[in-house]
């Protein structure tokens, strides 16, 4: 048991260096050999762990994905709402790091060959599909202005990514998560 406690946390440490590398160099210029020289493996041992490059990205960004719910079900152990929502972005106003690394991997896999591309393929079909349960939930069947909730769905959340993007390019000038609840009001008023 305790070997695989600590497997676990070696794991979670290679994750956060990883976060940390491409952070600071892009997915295409982050190496195997630096992460694992930030955690003291050699990139053998690395390989051990995650047995690609890819392999290491797709676990980052579900880590990421991880934090993100955790973050959020500590706020509110319930149900998502908007209000959760508006606390998802306020805690990411206080992780620059993570938001930006993250963004920049959104950026990169736009490209055919992106080995994130998939990883975000999916994500939004599912981030599309939570948002119409969420928007459901706090407006019907139809929103102010006739749309329904899977059509203000995209929109929910390419405010969220859209906003995220102005921050990190300019945090004096956008106030992020004041941003998104004024971006709230103008959905109209909920059940």
């Amino acid at each position: 048991m305790k070997a695989r406690a600590r497997s676990q946390e070696r794991r979670a440490e290679i994750l956060r260096a990883a976060l940390e590398v491409i952070a600071e160099r892009g997915y295409r210029g982050a190496s195997l050999g630096a992460v694992a020289e930030r955690v003291g493996l050699t990139q053998q041992g690395l390989l051990h762990y995650f047995p690609t490059k890819e392999a290491l990205l797709v676990a980052v960004l579900e880590e990421r994905d991880q934090w993100d719910t955790a973050a959020a079900a500590a706020r509110s152990p319930d149900t998502w709402r908007l209000e959760l929502l508006a606390s998802l972005v306020e805690y990411n106003a206080m992780r620059g790091g993570v938001v930006q690394t993250f963004s920049a991997l959104l950026g990169e896999s736009v490209t055919e060959d992106h080995p994130a591309r998939d990883f975000f393929t999916g994500r939004y079909d599912q981030v599309r599909a939570h948002m119409t349960d969420v928007l459901r939930a706090e407006f019907g069947e139809e929103l102010a202005g006739g749309l329904t909730p899977e059509q203000a769905a995209p929109l929910l959340t390419a405010v969220m990514d859209g906003l995220q993007y102005q921050w990190l390019l300019d945090p004096e000038a956008v106030d992020m998560p004041a941003a998104f609840r004024d971006f709230l009001t103008l959905l109209g008023p909920r059940r």
